[in-house]
């Protein structure tokens, strides 16, 4: 199991989503991902995304107009 980030900052929907689907392909089973996005809407997104994929949110948060949102890939 390892930990990954994906830096989505400046980048607007779907975008985040698209990259976040496309860095997930790469992991595997147990790895986690933070998605950092500063495109208010991936709050939103990826959430959905990962409920539609099986993928869990583990946290998720904004800090300084930043979205962190970490996900255990299954």
């Amino acid at each position: 199991m390892a930990h990954f980030e994906l830096n989505t900052r400046r980048l607007l929907c779907p975008t985040p989503v698209i990259r976040t689907q496309d860095k997930i392909k790469n992991l595997v089973k147990g790895d986690t991902l933070t998605v950092v996005s500063t495109d208010p809407g991936a709050l939103s997104d990826i959430p959905t995304w990962c409920r539609i994929n099986a993928h869990e949110i583990v946290s998720s948060e904004t800090i300084d107009d930043e979205v962190f949102i970490t996900i255990v890939v299954n």
